[in-house]
């Protein structure tokens, strides 16, 4: 990939930052700081040309919180998944209204993935 393109993901990836979700909001509040039983989370990271909406990359493990939109796109999504799966990287997806509405629900599946998940060599 050329410097121009990944430099776009980069910019992408820090607009979304900006514009979270108020689900995205809520489940950083959770994961930011090494609040999931200690393991660093990054927001809105560029993997290839995609942008993971959560990843920890000690676990290579993303999370996704699907919106309305994602109904729309959901050939692209599991493309998408495919090809970031390739890589290594494991999935957890949730729906906004899991987030918003049962919040303890998430975040216990999240930490037993977490539990579950074999530490990976590569920190990338």
């Amino acid at each position: 990939m050329s410097m121009r393109k990944e430099f776009k993901h980069y910019r992408e990836a820090r607009v979304l930052r900006r514009d979270m979700t108020e689900a995205e909001e809520r489940l950083w509040i959770y994961l930011s700081n090494k609040g999931m039983v200690g393991y660093k989370f990054r927001r809105q990271y560029p993997v290839s040309k995609f942008v993971l909406d959560f990843y920890c990359p000690q676990k290579k493990l993303a999370i996704e919180i699907d919106g309305p939109i994602h109904l729309k796109l959901q050939d692209y999504d599991k493309a998408r998944q495919d090809m970031v799966e390739r890589r290594g990287i494991e999935f957890l997806r949730f729906k906004n209204e899991e987030v918003l509405e049962n919040i303890d629900n998430v975040l216990k599946t999240i930490k037993r993935k977490l539990a579950t998940s074999k530490m990976k060599e590569s920190n990338k």
